[in-house]
């Protein structure tokens, strides 16, 4: 992704903002796509993850790789998750945060990669909370397109430790989503009932 290419994060920052209203506090220990992860430590890593990567686009020091056990989720979720993301949003819009190189997690990489991470990192997990609290999730294809991009040049056969487990096979005339999504080591299946069973 050049800065040129660039996909601005607001749709997908938007679809996670307008997902929360439904995510009633008896959901928070519901489980999610994502492996041994409750609905509520997934909006504590959308809490970490949006005010990091606002951090690399202000190219801000990196502090360093997400803790290994997943902090409480912060009581103030429901106003602080909308204003990170929109802060988020706001800081990779400025030309210059897509220059050079930044660091996000301990990973030094071009900041036009670490925007293609964000991104990816919204939608995906977007759609991990639609799925653990049974809504509708509609993504835009420039979105779409730039994610599988990124996952298709990373996705390993046995999976890539801490970002995606070994691809779910989709049909070959998938929706560009579900293609996404099983690259991601996700089955685009998933629902709540059959989590037992992952």
């Amino acid at each position: 992704m050049t800065s040129a290419s660039f996909v601005d994060l607001a749709p997908a920052a938007d679809r996670v903002t307008r997902l929360l209203d439904a995510v009633t506090d008896d959901r928070l220990e519901a489980p999610t796509p994502c492996t041994d992860t409750t609905v509520g430590a997934l909006l504590s890593h959308l809490l970490g993850l949006a005010e990091a990567f606002r951090a690399a686009a202000a190219k801000e020091p990196d502090l360093g790789a997400p803790p290994a056990v997943q902090p409480p989720l912060d009581p103030q979720w429901r106003t602080l998750l909308p204003r990170r993301l929109d802060a988020l949003v706001a800081a990779w819009r400025d030309p210059a945060a897509r220059d050079g190189m930044t660091s996000v997690g301990g990973v030094q990489m071009p900041a036009t990669a670490i925007a293609a991470v964000a991104l990816d990192e919204l939608v995906l997990h977007g759609w991990d909370l639609a799925r653990a609290t049974a809504q509708a999730y509609a993504v835009d294809q420039e979105s779409v397109q730039a994610c599988l991009g990124f996952v298709e040049a990373a996705a390993q056969p046995e999976g890539v430790p801490g970002l995606f487990g070994p691809p779910v096979p989709v049909p070959g005339d998938a929706p560009l989503l579900d293609r996404l999504v099983g690259l991601s080591g996700r089955d685009p299946a998933w629902t709540p009932a059959t989590s037992v069973s992952r």
